[in-house]
């Protein structure tokens, strides 16, 4: 409906010389129902461009809308206050939207707006030193979520995991695996005390690396190492056997956790293989050729100043170890060589300074950065009430996302995860996530749509069928039409979400279904009615459950019958 009066609204601007031809019209469901179920200021907005009065600019434009408009399609056109234009939808309208609905099922929602387009989605990214914290969780759910909506949309979309599996922090991993496999294989490893941060302190062997991983996740890669290689690798001086054994079993973790969150990834990228298919050299060239770089104390800089940073960025450290910068740009690249037309970047908060340095070597080698979106999220604090919370673990010094979903389930863990903006730091209630009740919003979802099944499994025992020329005309109760508008709105609340890139648009809108179809449930009963009457609330619930279903479907979270 919104696309339909935005292009009636378009022919009745047209009509006005003045008037942009790229002027956006604005329509948006009021918060009051009394205000209509559309609403636009076009008029207030235009009131300089045409020199008047925007109530008078408004008075005209309802009128010429009204002769615009398909009187099956629009009740009512109407001007308030100083110039808002409210639009009411035709009952008609509602019960053809209500019968499409009921014809669609579960691909209701669906639309075609990213039709012909593909879209790459990147997210968790984690790089397999360890398990997935809390906070990966979080960036796995909106990457995960933000990629179904595109696809709901109509987008083509690749969901894929980029790592980094070279420098630094893998030789660290590997490290620290061969220490702890000397120490199951070897006579009389001697020893070491490591102070942490918390002031705490460890015994470990003594060639483990100062900033080692300590979880017991590296002890058991190491057992493996010894089940495969026994003691022949006590003498050998590489760190390959360690790193590819710690990158495989971390990796098979990682994919285990996700599938238990309902995350499946497309495709794995590796920073390992842009090094050895010269993509890194590549990007390193081009930089170079642009004039864009400089070597100073032995490092090679990339003039992120001529950029608006106050500071030029390292691209290549003295050690002669790219900075990951350097291969984020390269990986970027291959997501442009690919063909995308549209490329999500799903990052947490700290990465807001580094990311323009990414889109800013891709401008240099002259790729259209439009086409790159980046999510930014806020961190996760565990709360318990109000008081934090910090979750004890068997396999390392912070709380994994297996700890979490063992405690609360997968459904509640992608459900807290998604109902606040990205943007905002989310608090983890764990007394609310536990609880089992109307209280916990994802339950209240969940029994809403439970209880409807049971509602209709009831009407069916006593004799109610869904009849296929149901009379849908009857529902003109005031909570039946609130209800069909609320279902009616499901394709638009998720082409929003989907434009937005904003996952918690949807928890709120099914809760709104929910609240309504109580509403509903409370005034208009189903047994006892006459049955004309009672089909037709039949198939409104049948709607009410569909919508409710393909919602979570969604979210990633399950639809139960029974709870």
């Amino acid at each position: 409906m919104k696309d339909y009066l935005q292009t009636q609204l378009r022919r009745v601007l047209d009509t006005f010389e003045a008037v942009p031809d790229d002027f956006e019209i604005e329509l948006e469901a009021p918060d009051r129902p009394e205000h209509g179920d559309l609403a636009t200021n076009t008029a207030l907005r235009l009131g300089s461009v045409l020199d008047d009065n925007p109530r008078s600019i408004a008075d005209t434009l309802a009128e010429r809308l009204r002769e615009q408009v398909d009187p099956a399609r629009i009740q009512s056109v109407e001007v308030a206050g100083p110039g808002f234009i409210n639009v009411r939808f035709a009952q008609d309208y509602l019960f053809e939207g209500l019968a499409d609905l009921l014809a669609e099922g579960d691909t209701f929602g669906q639309t075609d707006a990213g039709a012909g387009q593909r879209a790459l989605v990147e997210y968790v990214s984690a790089n397999p030193t360890g398990p997935l914290t809390v906070g990966h969780g979080r960036n796995a759910v909106l990457g995960d979520t933000i990629a179904t909506l595109l696809a709901w949309t109509g987008y083509d979309v690749t969901r894929e995991y980029y790592y980094n599996d070279a420098g630094r922090q893998m030789r660290v991993l590997a490290q620290s695996v061969r220490a702890r496999y000397e120490e199951i294989v070897a006579d009389g490893v001697p020893t070491k005390t490591l102070t942490l941060d918390d002031d705490t302190t460890v015994e470990v062997p003594e060639r483990f690396p100062e900033d080692g991983y300590l979880g017991q996740y590296i002890v058991d890669i190491a057992g493996q190492v010894v089940e495969k290689h026994g003691a022949s690798l006590l003498s050998t001086d590489s760190l390959a056997p360690f790193r590819d054994a710690a990158e495989d079993a971390i990796l098979a973790g990682i994919e285990g956790t996700l599938h238990r969150l309902n995350v499946e990834m497309d495709s794995f990228v590796n920073e390992r293989d842009l090094h050895e298919e010269g993509t890194v050299d590549e990007v390193l060239d081009g930089l170079d050729e642009a004039g864009y770089t400089y070597e100073e104390d032995g490092a090679l800089w990339f003039e992120t100043t001529e950029f608006g940073k106050d500071e030029d960025t390292v691209l290549v450290k003295q050690s002669g170890e790219p900075t990951y910068r350097t291969p984020d740009i390269a990986y970027h690249t291959t997501k442009f060589e690919r063909g995308y037309d549209l490329m999500v970047d799903v990052f947490g908060a700290d990465h807001h300074a580094t990311y323009p340095d990414v889109l800013s070597g891709l401008d240099v080698l002259g790729y259209d950065t439009d086409k790159v979106e980046v999510v930014l999220y806020q961190f996760v604090t565990l709360v318990r009430g109000d008081e934090p919370v910090k979750m004890s673990t068997r396999r390392a010094n912070y709380v994994t996302l297996d700890d979490l979903i063992d405690q609360v389930g997968a459904d509640v863990t992608r459900f807290f995860f998604l109902m606040r903006s990205p943007d905002t730091h989310l608090n983890f209630d764990l007394e609310l996530a536990e609880e089992e009740s109307k209280k916990n919003p994802v339950f209240y979802l969940q029994y809403a749509h439970a209880r409807i099944c049971s509602i209709i499994d009831k009407a069916e025992e006593v004799g109610f069928s869904y009849e296929a020329d149901a009379d849908l005309s009857l529902l003109t109760h005031e909570d039946e039409i609130a209800l069909i508008k609320a279902l009616l709105r499901f394709p638009q609340a998720l082409q929003n979400a989907a434009d937005a890139r904003a996952p918690h648009f949807v928890p709120n809108y099914l809760r709104d279904v929910a609240t309504a179809f109580s509403q509903f449930y409370d005034n208009c009963r189903i047994i006892g009615e006459e049955k004309a009457l009672a089909s037709a609330r039949m198939h409104l619930a049948l709607a009410t459950k569909t919508v409710l279903k393909n919602g979570l479907t969604v979210l990633g979270i399950s639809a139960p019958r029974n709870m």
